[in-house]
């Protein structure tokens, strides 16, 4: 990819340089008032720097220009206006052009402020038309490497020889590494965070899909006449190019005819806009009629069946929900009926009668909405931690090396059923997300579970078929892989999806510690990336997918803590936070934006690892000396690797950042690693310690009364 291209990703940045609030400055100062020699100089300095933004910003569109013939002519033009803008504002505000110094010493300056307004409306007016012409130079730059990457694999759809496979699969990393910087870029630069959520989906399916897809070719190539091998290759190109133009609708802002908003399937969005219009009768009675009323509450209670005839829903939600959703029939009637009143008799008691009834109708919805949000969370959460040992995958490679078929038979219907439940809980889940984004990324989880769950079978019935072949065992734990990935991105969706409904999101356990702006950025230098290959970015974000996957264990340990304060709890919670930061960084997400971002909060990881083990330290004095011992032998090695990570987040690599940031997720997923083992560990010593202190007591308790007998 050329400078000009990758600057145009970023050209919305070099316009805010442009010294909007300086030009503002300009045009806001008083005719009358006499300038002081210092004040004239900051005036001549502001239009100056405006200038030279200016001359920058067009350097960079010219660039952009030359390379795309077809909007040359309208980027130029734009681009002339801009620069004589710029030139204007810098004359009009130049002191050498004032040659009459009056007696006092000082000047008056801006003689001809329509001058410096006209300018500042010119450049303002060509700076926004280059920018707009930029933008659709990068949708046609996302077009453009889209196209690429379809015609490659085109190619490898239709590759029969091993040899030939490898060099098509490898110029096809690199076109998916330039599509995921591109797409990457402006999933960031989007505004509507329902947009970002698609394209977030969308990458995420082409991220793990490029690791299948290594590893279902080579299965086809090595098994040329396995059905089940074809199968499993075929799935992961349709999904691809499923996730491909998804993209493009994006980037295009092109919705296909018949596509339904799935906002219109969530009982909460419905609630939200229920409560809104039953709220705005309030203020006119004749907002709406009773019949649109009493059907918009209809197809909300319509949808909880979602809920009640769900064969996981227990017995006491169902009831619970069916006895809610008749009062809020019962109290609609009775608002319909206040309602019909106050249209005839405008009287203060009945417009209080109206208001006590919207407030009762609003009520029981509230509580509809906490008892949908308890039986979904719930079901979820039960259904992650009965399903967090991965037993059937775990039997499904086994029976797959062994070659037994009545074992695959039986897992991949027990995988089946697996499926359908987590399927489920994300359609539930989608219902009271409680936001547009979480509803897309319930409808992104719901998806994959379908998808990959049949894949995970085909890819079984492969290995089976041929138990010695290791390409078919890797092409399995591939797939398994990209299964138990969800299962975590899984939990991490239930909290936020929690920490929405009870207000807090953002608030807590947010990431932590983000790098200030510096005051000097000279050390950025030394940190740009070099451009990784295909194999590095594989590498990378493999390495980052298995760090998700531990903070979600970490994660598992710290809801079992009863006191979610304790300071061991709070350092392990801090630790994958950041954890999960640096997870979303492999995957170009995230707050973390550069590789300064990374190592800043690389650093503040491993403190907040020191942290963790000298609250752990204080926690052992409380042991006994066999207890006390093995937590010591824990601590012990996560302290050295904390050190470690320290001295190679400060060793500068000059241009091997790639190499730099592979060590430093290498460290950080190993301190993870024994950051489950720890939590776990502590957990289990404090519950033990527990019980012999109440034990004690009990016994001390008994003592007493028996002294007293």
């Amino acid at each position: 990819m050329c400078d000009s291209q990758l600057d145009c990703n970023v050209f919305v940045t070099h316009a805010s340089i442009a010294k909007t609030l300086e030009i503002t400055t300009l045009i806001n100062h008083k005719d009358n008032t006499k300038k002081s020699d210092k004040t004239l100089q900051a005036i001549q300095r502001v239009g100056q720097a405006v200038n030279l933004a200016v001359g920058r910003f067009v350097k960079v569109g010219e660039a952009i220009a030359n390379e795309n013939w077809d909007l040359k002519e309208e980027i130029n033009i734009a681009c002339i206006e801009a620069k004589q803008a710029g030139e204007t504002i810098a004359a009009l505000t130049d002191i050498s052009s004032l040659n009459h110094p009056e007696s006092d010493g000082q000047i008056t300056i801006f003689t001809d402020k329509t001058g410096v307004i006209k300018a500042a409306r010119l450049l303002l007016s060509s700076v926004t038309k280059v920018l707009l012409l930029a933008d659709r130079v990068v949708i046609k730059q996302i077009i453009t490497s889209r196209n690429k990457v379809l015609a490659t694999m085109e190619r490898l759809e239709k590759v029969n020889s091993f040899q030939e496979f490898v060099q098509i699969f490898s110029q096809f990393g690199n076109e998916m590494v330039e599509f995921a910087h591109l797409t990457g870029d402006r999933q960031n630069d989007l505004k509507d965070e329902k947009k970002k959520a698609k394209m977030a989906a969308a990458r995420a399916v082409l991220e793990k899909c490029t690791m299948m897809l290594l590893t279902a070719s080579k299965t086809c190539l090595r098994h040329p006449n396995c059905e089940s091998a074809h199968k499993n290759k075929e799935g992961v190109f349709d999904r691809m190019k499923v996730a491909l133009d998804k993209v493009i609708e994006i980037v295009t802002d092109c919705k296909p005819s018949g596509e339904t908003d799935i906002s219109s399937v969530s009982i909460f969005t419905g609630i939200k806009e229920f409560k809104m219009n039953i709220e705005a009768l309030l203020e006119n009675l004749y907002f709406q009629s009773k019949e649109n009323l009493s059907a918009t509450l209809e197809v909300i209670l319509e949808r909880t069946e979602d809920f009640t005839d769900s064969a996981y829903t227990s017995h006491e939600h169902r009831e619970r929900i069916l006895e809610l959703s008749t009062q809020a029939r019962l109290e609609l009637q009775q608002l319909l009926s206040v309602w019909i009143q106050s249209q005839s008799k405008k009287t203060k008691s009945i417009a209080e009668e109206l208001e006590l009834a919207v407030l009762k109708i609003s009520h029981s919805l509230k509580e509809l909405k906490k008892e949908l949000h308890r039986t979904a969370t719930q079901l979820t959460a039960d259904l992650l931690k009965y399903h967090a040992d991965h037993v059937v995958l775990k039997a499904l490679k086994l029976t797959g090396v062994e070659g037994n078929l009545e074992g695959l038979a039986e897992y991949a219907c027990k995988l089946s059923e697996q499926k359908e439940q987590l399927v489920e809980v994300c359609r539930l889940l989608r219902h009271i997300s409680g936001t547009e984004p979480l509803e897309i990324t319930c409808v992104h989880a719901e998806e994959t579970f379908q998808v990959t769950g049949q894949q995970i079978i085909s890819a079984a019935e492969t290995l089976t078929l041929h138990p010695s072949s290791k390409i078919a065992k890797e092409n399995l734990d591939v797939f398994c892989e990209a299964w138990e990935s969800q299962i975590g991105d899984m939990s991490t969706l239930l909290r936020e999806i929690s920490d929405v409904f009870e207000g807090r999101r953002g608030e807590k356990y947010g990431y932590l510690s983000l790098p200030k702006p510096m005051k000097n950025n000279a050390n950025l230098k030394s940190l740009k990336p070099d451009k990784p290959d295909s194999e590095e970015q594989a590498k990378i974000a493999k390495l980052g997918l298995k760090l998700g996957l531990l903070t979600s264990d970490v994660n598992c340990e710290i809801k079992k803590w009863e006191d979610q304060e304790n300071e061991i709890v709070r350092n392990g919670r801090n630790m994958s936070s950041m954890a999960y930061s640096l997870y979303l960084f492999t995957r170009g997400e995230g707050p973390l934006k550069t590789s300064q971002d990374l190592i800043h909060q690389l650093e503040v990881f491993a403190e907040e690892g020191l942290k963790l083990t000298s609250s752990v330290q204080v926690f052992s004095k409380q042991l006994k000396d066999d207890d006390k011992l093995m937590l010591l032998l824990e601590i012990n090695k996560l302290i050295p690797l904390c050190h470690q990570l320290q001295t190679v987040t400060k060793t500068p690599l000059q241009n091997q950042v790639f190499l730099k940031v592979d060590k430093c997720i290498t460290k950080t997923r190993s301190m993870m690693a024994i950051l489950v083992q720890l939590l776990s560990l502590c957990y289990k010593l404090l519950k033990k310690l527990q019980m012999e202190n109440n034990r004690w007591v009990s016994v001390t308790n008994k003592d007493s009364v028996d002294g007293k007998t």
